[in-house]
């Protein structure tokens, strides 16, 4: 697939903002939807659209078909040891929230302690912040080095016998620094303590191999990598799934209901009680697909870091720009960039550039305590998808330098 192929697959790139070509540049928030996610979603709704699992009508048969299928493409996606380990959710949010709550109710007590990074996503903090109210115990936090790297000697000296569980992203949202997540599990696992991996962007830019990384839990969004919104995936190991009590109670997710009391269907039903995102879910397939076309084209990876290594040139020689994350090696980041500008506030940046065509994210990215770190109220991101292109990097700065003449 060459980048120019890449871009025919999403018509919105074609649309214009204010008579401007339109530049998307907030794929870390949402990105864009290939026309075979499109496809599918109207093929479901037209075609199949029935409740799963429940009746033996042929449309809730194909319907159902169609749903379960999709379990075995992430399983080969993740190269999951069991299809029976991952658990549909409505994203990254509800995923975490899943473990945070199912994963305490049977393993946290009292005084016992969870280890958070300090580049987290709000979904990555707040819902361990409640588990910690609930059940009176600690949250403990692994704080980023200048340039935003994790250290895992640092992790190393945060654990107790009371260390229940860490939860740390893959990639950060805010600094696009690639985690050494394989060996903050170890050190996790030498210490006997499970892992959550935040992968809400890491999915969407590394070769996610859950045996691999050896993690406990992976979760991550559809809508993040070019499927259906409402759509998401917890990858957990059947020994922790098996235990977990469910998340919620509901049809589905139970094997006999009675007044005297109620038993648990296995995995993975028991996590996935309700109606499901029945439309949405089957296209994390075509947008599976998608990705693995764009890992196999040497093009686009091509492009990809030219993009990367040009923007961390631009950034590196302009002193008025403050960039966030700024990696030892380019491998250690993807095409994600987030910064300030001294005089110039972001979100007047950010409506600059947006009146020029181009869509960039500003403010705190849900990641407040980060923002506290680098003691700043806020900062502009720009983030870069496959069918975004070296062209558009360079648009984007031209944009940039105009804006802030503007301002300043």
């Amino acid at each position: 697939m060459t980048v120019k192929e890449a871009r025919a697959q999403f018509p919105i790139l074609d649309t214009t903002v204010y008579g401007k070509p339109l530049i998307y540049l907030d794929n870390a928030a949402t990105s864009q939807r290939p026309e075979s996610v499109v496809a599918c979603w109207n093929g479901l709704v037209r075609g199949c659209n029935a409740n799963i699992h429940r009746a033996v009508h042929k449309l809730a048969a194909d319907a159902t078909d169609e749903y379960e299928n999709t379990r075995n493409a992430v399983k080969e996606f993740l190269n999951a040891e069991l299809r029976e380990e991952i658990i549909f959710t409505s994203g990254a949010t509800a995923s975490i929230n899943l473990v945070a709550f199912s994963f305490g109710e049977a393993f946290v007590h009292e005084g016992d302690e969870i280890i958070v990074s300090e580049a987290e996503h709000h979904s990555n903090i707040v819902p361990w912040q409640m588990l910690c109210e609930r059940k009176g115990a600690h949250l403990k936090v692994l704080e980023t080095e200048e340039n935003g790297a994790l250290l895992p000697e640092k992790l190393e000296k945060l654990f107790s016998e009371k260390t229940r569980i860490v939860a740390i992203s893959h990639i950060s949202n805010v600094l696009g620094l690639v985690n050494p997540v394989k060996e903050l599990v170890a050190i996790s696992h030498k210490h006997g303590v499970p892992v959550l991996v935040d992968g809400a962007q890491g999915v969407v830019h590394e070769n996610v191999d859950v045996q691999d990384l050896d993690c406990d839990f992976y979760a991550f969004s559809g809508h993040k990598l070019y499927a259906a919104t409402g759509t998401g995936v917890l990858y957990g190991k059947k020994k922790w799934l098996d235990i977990m009590p469910p998340y919620m109670g509901g049809g589905e997710m139970i094997h006999t209901v009675s007044f005297a009391g109620t038993t648990y269907a296995p995995l993975p039903a028991k996590f996935e009680a309700g109606t499901q995102n029945l439309n949405g879910v089957p296209t994390l397939v075509p947008a599976i697909d998608f990705v693995k076309c764009v890992r196999e084209s040497k093009e686009i990876a091509a492009e990809q870091n030219a993009i990367t290594e040009y923007l961390l040139g631009v950034f590196a020689k302009d002193s008025r720009l403050k960039l966030y994350g700024v990696p030892r090696r380019t491998e250690e980041k993807i095409p994600l960039f987030s910064f300030t500008v001294e005089g110039a506030h972001h979100e007047d940046l950010a409506l600059l550039l947006d009146k020029m065509g181009i869509a960039v994210r500003s403010g705190q990215m849900c990641a407040e305590p980060l923002m506290d770190r680098f003691k700043t109220t806020g900062m502009v991101r720009v983030s870069f998808a496959p069918y975004n292109t070296l062209e558009e990097a360079k648009t984007f700065v031209k944009c940039l330098y105009k804006a802030i003449d503007m301002l300043i």
